[in-house]
């Protein structure tokens, strides 16, 4: 079992989704977050003072997967996500130790589904 997180721009979050269901994920957690790379933010004026936005808006997704799994939805996350510029966004595989089902009390990569 594995922890997919990936960062992206938020403008792609519809293209990635598209890609996931194709390879047969659906089980995803979207959050807006803010970060800053090698894009080092931008600057911008408002009402004639200077101001320096170095926090970028992003869309974090979390996905829990089976190990059979891993490569395809990395696969799609990134066919989904990518322009070729910088900032397209990271992803970020962790090992799961365990995943709980609440309703039923389902544990492991059952639980996953």
């Amino acid at each position: 079992m594995k922890l997919i997180i990936a960062y992206i721009q938020p403008h792609r979050l519809n293209e990635v989704k598209q890609e996931l269901y194709r390879a047969e994920v659906f089980k995803i957690s979207v959050t807006n977050a803010l970060g800053c790379g090698q894009q080092e933010g931008y600057h911008e004026s408002y009402r004639g003072i200077d101001i320096e936005v170095s926090l970028l808006k992003k869309v974090r997704l979390e996905i829990a997967v089976n190990a059979d799994f891993v490569e395809r939805t990395i696969e799609a996350i990134v066919k989904g996500a990518r322009s070729g510029d910088i900032g397209d966004g990271k992803i970020f595989i962790v090992p799961l130790e365990d995943c709980i089902r609440i309703r039923s009390g389902t544990r492991g990569s059952d639980a996953i589904g």
